[in-house]
């Protein structure tokens, strides 16, 4: 019944306002001339046509041909249309994203409840159309663009993997890449986290055997131990007011056991790999084809002298360390209360105060990174048609001492990312996480907040947020923002002097 709930949930606001824009804004915008051109030469069977500014694989133009497919009999039926390719209009097109975004907000509430199984119906359904809310996500539900069937893809392919189907996991995970090629970083921090809960790490149960043992007895007892220990952690705990969150990535441990003794990094590693050493052969089955995926990535990669496919120059691998500042404190601010409550602000201020000597060396690194590693790409300067424009000019580079005053703000967000996180999840799967964003994040020479989308879900996942407050507040943000982000996008056009047409603010 959730499902069913979110999944009409999402459609009544998501049709509404997909026919707006399709009435206000008819024609391909922005990355869409791009992207719906390309999508019709599909629709005519062409697909050696390519688009050379098209940077992404042609996973989306893919999908829309089976949506297409779907829907054509009956507007064929009914004579609305005479040929497959007459029915690739933008309007069309967009729609598959609509459907995806009911298909991703499904996703959020299996997730939701598989790593938070101590959830009420009701409340698990408040998370998904919270998340189904968020504001990058929203927006580009009613346009063209590859964030939606991106998202969607990572989403099924992480909830494959809590639900230890990896090699579907692992199948939706090459889809996912054929989509945005920079996931595949998360299906290996995904096949990563997956791994070390196959292992029975997440659960805390299970021995830690001894490499150094010789005797096939002792090695053979180790073992079965070990499986052991694996087939209880596969067991989902539901206790009332204190309930294990068993999933990958996201196990959320609640009481005292994730103060258990040993839980330190070193410690954390050197069981995995222990385990992973006598699971060697069962391991390397189950996480076979993520392996097989990966590989086809890196001939891909090597045969196309480079990740993305077109517009090279434009899109040149660069240190932009300040990327993962910027995402921590946009995430952070988006996460609302979580990390912006009086108590929290406390809570940080009190971890700083005993951590001087770390505080300074990151203030440190914050200050070096902005000071030699912040990017000014020339989309960013030139198209006053997106936010971070705005943002960095009327904020960022309002003074030039302002970036640097930003700073303590970066490093107050990562803090507290790290001090949430620390509450649920073990070392190792924090450290994954942020190589994880900074893998995705710091190659990227320009700014676009919709980069941010699948990092900041990873996050929330893996956040210990379960009370109601902190989600309506989110939710309330949300709304707010996609509002006035809708509102300007279609009722507040303006002319360029040099270039005709009607330009519009988006993300």
């Amino acid at each position: 019944m959730g499902r069913v709930a979110v999944a009409v949930v999402v459609a009544l606001w998501a049709v509404p306002f997909s026919f707006m824009v399709n009435r206000i804004v008819p024609e391909p915008y922005m990355d869409e001339v791009f992207h719906v051109p390309q999508a019709q030469e599909y629709c005519r069977f062409n697909f050696r046509s390519w688009n050379s500014m098209i940077t992404t694989p042609p996973g989306l133009y893919c999908l829309s041909l089976g949506h297409i497919a779907t829907i054509f009999p009956g507007f064929w039926w009914t004579g609305a249309v005479s040929s497959f390719s007459e029915l690739c209009s933008a309007a069309v097109l967009r729609s598959i994203n609509c459907t995806l975004a009911v298909i991703c907000a499904v996703l959020f509430y299996d997730i939701v409840v598989h790593t938070r199984p101590g959830l009420s119906q009701g409340r698990a359904t408040l998370f998904a159309l919270v998340l189904a809310l968020y504001p990058l996500h929203w927006f580009f539900t009613y346009l063209y663009y590859t964030d939606i069937a991106s998202t969607t893809a990572v989403m099924a392919m992480y909830l494959s993997c809590l639900k230890r189907s990896y090699w579907l996991s692992a199948l939706l995970g090459g889809i996912a890449i054929t989509i945005r090629q920079t996931n595949v970083i998360w299906m290996l921090f995904v096949a990563c986290v997956g791994t070390i809960d196959y292992v029975g790490l997440l659960k805390g149960n299970g021995p830690t055997p001894s490499i150094g043992s010789t005797s096939s007895v002792n090695k053979n007892e180790e073992l079965a131990n070990v499986k052991n220990a694996l087939v209880s952690s596969n067991l989902r705990k539901r206790r009332k007011g204190n309930f294990t969150y068993a999933a990958a990535g996201s196990s959320l441990m609640y009481g005292n056991s994730s103060q258990a003794p040993g839980s330190g990094l070193l410690d954390e590693v050197h069981t995995i790999i222990c385990r992973l050493w006598y699971l060697k052969f069962e391991i390397l089955i189950s996480f076979l084809l993520y392996l097989v995926v990966l590989l086809i990535f890196v001939a891909f990669v090597l045969w196309n002298g480079g990740i993305v496919l077109g517009a090279k120059d434009a899109h040149v691998v660069s240190p932009h360390f300040m990327q993962i500042l910027y995402f921590g404190l946009v995430s952070a601010a988006a996460m609302g209360s979580t990390h912006f409550s009086l108590g929290q602000v406390l809570a940080i201020y009190e971890l700083l105060s005993k951590r001087k000597l770390s505080s300074f060396l990151v203030l440190i690194l914050g200050l070096i990174s902005v000071h030699f590693f912040s990017i000014a790409h020339p989309y960013l300067l030139a198209d006053n048609r997106h936010y971070p424009f705005y943002i960095w000019r009327k904020i960022i580079q309002v003074h030039w001492l302002m970036k640097y005053l930003l700073v303590p703000f970066y490093v107050y967000s990562w803090f507290s990312i790290f001090n949430v996180l620390g509450k649920s999840q073990k070392t190792i799967c924090i450290l994954l996480y942020f190589f994880a964003c900074a893998a995705v994040l710091i190659p990227t020479p320009l700014i676009e907040f919709r980069y941010y989308t699948i990092p900041f879900y990873f996050l929330v996942f893996q956040s210990p947020i379960v009370d109601n407050k902190s989600w309506y507040i989110m939710g309330l943000q949300y709304v707010v923002v996609n509002l006035f982000t809708i509102g300007m996008f279609l009722f507040q056009p303006f002319h360029w002097d040099h270039e005709p047409g009607i330009q519009r603010f988006m993300w």
